[in-house]
């Protein structure tokens, strides 16, 4: 067993991470030892960066212990950088946290001097002379890098900084100097958010917490009124909006909605998270109350106006997709699913099941195609497919004549009628040129059953042995 983490007071007595645990007790003999549980590690670092989303909507994983936060024109909304920083630093010690802030101009200088202790706050008149001090490996080398580096003199920021670039270059390759200039904001670095930035956003931040669902959606409503105007201006309305609500003690709650047509409706967008809060009501504990509640729009599209009918007609769609909404709201989009045609004469791959938000778009605005498709007979085609065709045994009179019986699922039965064979080429963009085509028979059994059977692979080719295979039944 070895260490993967300490704490402050372990390392002020020599300890280090990867030190055998044997080891560590000789030295330490009161040394008190948890069990190193990775999962819970990731889930505690994604709830923080969750409770960071208060601050900026780009915040990024920075490995397994730290977070990078783009505050890019959003320190002036807490006071400036130091009363952002401050206020940070005062929740998280709060919550039993003990964290490390450094603010930069670029993410590699903040790291490193969060890191490695360098100061709180670098101007980027600064840069360099905070980097001086710091180990080499405050640059994200690798190891090895920074091992070949020391065996030559160079165990600082400062020894680079110094050094010529091009026998740096040569010697240890690009990395060095490349990761120097990110950290001194000579090359770009950007960073990439875990989730994906809002379009529309709008936010409460409440002098006294809330307590109760109905204050939740309430406040809810308001922020979609203030959406509306932005929404109006871009002709466009919301098809998925995001309800984030902040709790006291750090926990923050996610409740998506989706909407089958670009909505901007401020009651219908109410509607549906009250819907959907009602399914959650058990899991949205108040606990100590809710400081802030803040609205998203995720995805957005251009919003159609038509007049109303003259003849006072009401708009069936519109009732349509408002109860697709709310159910989709208080079961989940998938509850609901439609078939939607794709362009394919394999029946296994002629449709697919969608949720009908998105099937209800794709039907209203279909794909152009070019190709030619025939269609065939009414009736010829089975009203059940299976999922997969299951293979069967199949006894013929001839080789590549219709089947006489069959087994299936361990029954066998004996065919009295048969019709066919329809062939069906492949589809050799997909499957390949070698692919083999299928000969389908519409069968009856004695038992008045009708079967859909086809035959893949053609005897005249001695190369595949044909199978045979139940696609469907027929009514």
């Amino acid at each position: 067993m070895r260490i993967t983490a300490l704490d402050e007071t372990a390392e002020s007595f020599g300890l280090r991470t990867g030190q055998g645990l044997a080891e560590a007790r000789a030295i330490c003999p009161s040394l008190d030892v948890v069990e190193a549980d990775p999962a819970a590690d990731r889930a505690l670092l994604g709830a923080v960066a969750d409770w960071c989303d208060r601050y900026t909507p780009l915040v990024a994983l920075d490995g397994d212990d730290g977070l990078m936060l783009d505050i890019t024109g959003c320190a002036h909304l807490f006071g400036g950088e130091e009363r952002l920083v401050e206020d940070v630093d005062r929740r998280l010690t709060a919550f039993g946290l003990a964290v490390r802030i450094s603010v930069g101009p670029t993410p590699g200088l903040a790291r490193a001097c969060s890191r490695f202790g360098g100061p709180r706050h670098i101007a980027a008149s600064e840069s360099s002379a905070a980097l001086a001090p710091l180990p080499t490996v405050a640059l994200r080398l690798q190891s090895q890098t920074v091992m070949d580096l020391a065996r030559v003199g160079l165990k600082t920021v400062g020894d680079l900084l110094a050094a010529p670039r091009p026998p740096i270059t040569r010697r240890f390759g690009r990395e060095p100097m490349l990761r120097l200039d990110q950290a001194l904001g000579r090359e770009g670095e950007p960073i990439s958010p875990r989730r994906h930035l809002p379009l529309l956003s709008a936010e409460r931040r409440l002098a006294e917490p809330i307590m109760t669902e109905d204050q939740v959606i309430d406040l809810a409503g308001r922020l979609a009124a203030g959406l509306k105007t932005s929404l109006e201006a871009r002709g466009e309305g919301g098809r998925l909006f995001e309800l984030l609500v902040f709790r006291v003690d750090g926990r923050v709650f996610r409740i998506e909605v989706g909407a089958s047509a670009p909505l901007r409706d401020i009651a219908r967008i109410k509607a549906l998270f009250e819907e959907r809060l009602s399914v959650l009501h058990d899991d949205l504990e108040a606990g100590f109350g809710f400081e802030l509640v803040r609205l998203n729009v995720l995805l957005s599209e251009t919003y159609d106006t038509s007049q109303a009918e003259l003849a006072g007609e009401e708009d069936n769609r519109e009732d349509l997709t408002r109860f697709l909404d709310q159910v989709s709201a208080r079961l989940g989009e998938r509850a609901l699913r439609l078939p939607v045609p794709l362009a394919s004469h394999w029946p296994e791959r002629a449709s697919i099941h969608a949720p009908t938000t998105d099937a209800l778009k794709e039907l209203d605005h279909p794909p152009a195609r070019t190709e030619v498709v025939a269609r065939p007979v009414r009736g010829l085609r089975p009203l059940r497919l299976l999922d997969r065709p299951e293979q069967v045994e199949v006894m013929s009179a001839v080789p590549d004549g219709p089947p006489a019986s069959f087994r299936w699922r361990r029954v066998q039965r004996r065919i009295l009628r048969a019709e066919g064979p329809e062939r069906l080429a492949p589809e050799w963009w997909v499957d390949g040129e070698d692919a083999p085509p299928r000969d389908y028979f519409r069968i009856e059994d004695t038992d008045g059953q009708r079967f859909w059977l086809y035959r893949q692979g053609l005897y005249e080719r001695r190369t595949v042995t044909p199978s045979w295979f139940l696609q469907g039944f027929f009514a």
